[in-house]
């Protein structure tokens, strides 16, 4: 199960991201709050100073896209322009993961659902089947009737498989599992700026609290300081 393969590689790093970030975050220091800021998360470049000063570190942004989600409604990268935002990846016939991956997220939206600088994508890996009506009733079926806040989108099937994978998490067609596909239960959290800051656990709820936790900090984060194309230097 893919699922395993990315908590074993990325149980390490996800043990040492949080420890970064939630340090800052708990000190009772207020200069620590005001500098405490997520690591930034995924592949880099260096990219050589062009006046001959330090190089500067540039992470892969999110490509671009377009979705639609269970009103029938566009969304693309303008869509969570000036937000942060939080995505996974489901099917709504899934027998196993999803229901315990969305009854998890469900908790962060409760939290933060009257939060219009809070956003949340769930994409569908089995389009053939999750129609823009199937998403509709999902979403509503889970107490979610506000599609500008929680967006259930569907795109063709090779789109969503290639997201996945820039939202460092994966999905993939698969015989032996069940429900024909297969899907991490990785969330990931997304600046303004379309770089990954978090990876979580969405099957693991105390992965889970560190989201509710580290959302306020990317907000303060992008509340100070405007984001950029090019990260902090390490």
């Amino acid at each position: 199960m893919i699922r395993f393969a990315l908590r074993r590689a990325l149980g390490p790093l996800l043990f040492g991201l949080g420890s970064l970030a939630l340090l800052p975050a708990c000190s009772s220091s207020s200069a620590d709050q005001q500098t405490a800021r997520l690591p930034y998360i995924g592949e880099r470049d260096v990219v050589p100073s062009p006046t001959g000063g330090p190089a500067d570190t540039v992470y892969a942004t999110i490509p671009t896209f377009r979705l639609t989600n269970q009103a029938g409604q566009p969304v693309t990268n303008d869509t969570f322009k000036d937000k942060i935002y939080i995505t996974d990846f489901f099917f709504a016939t899934c027998p196993s993961i999803c229901p315990k991956m969305q009854s998890e997220l469900l908790r962060v939206y409760e939290k933060y659902k009257d939060n219009p600088r809070v956003v949340f994508l769930s994409h569908t890996i089995d389009p053939a089947h999750d129609s823009i009506p199937v998403l509709r009733d999902y979403a509503e079926r889970l107490g979610v009737t506000d599609a500008s806040r929680w967006h259930f989108a569907t795109a063709p099937q090779d789109t969503i498989f290639a997201l996945a994978h820039a939202y460092l998490t994966g999905a993939q067609v698969s015989t032996d599992a069940p429900g024909g596909l297969e899907h991490t239960g990785a969330f990931a959290l997304v600046d303004p700026n379309r770089h990954v800051r978090g990876i979580y656990d969405g099957l693991n709820k105390d992965e889970v609290d560190r989201l509710i936790q580290e959302i306020p900090v990317l907000l303060q984060e992008v509340s100070a300081t405007p984001a950029t194309a090019t990260a902090p230097r390490p």
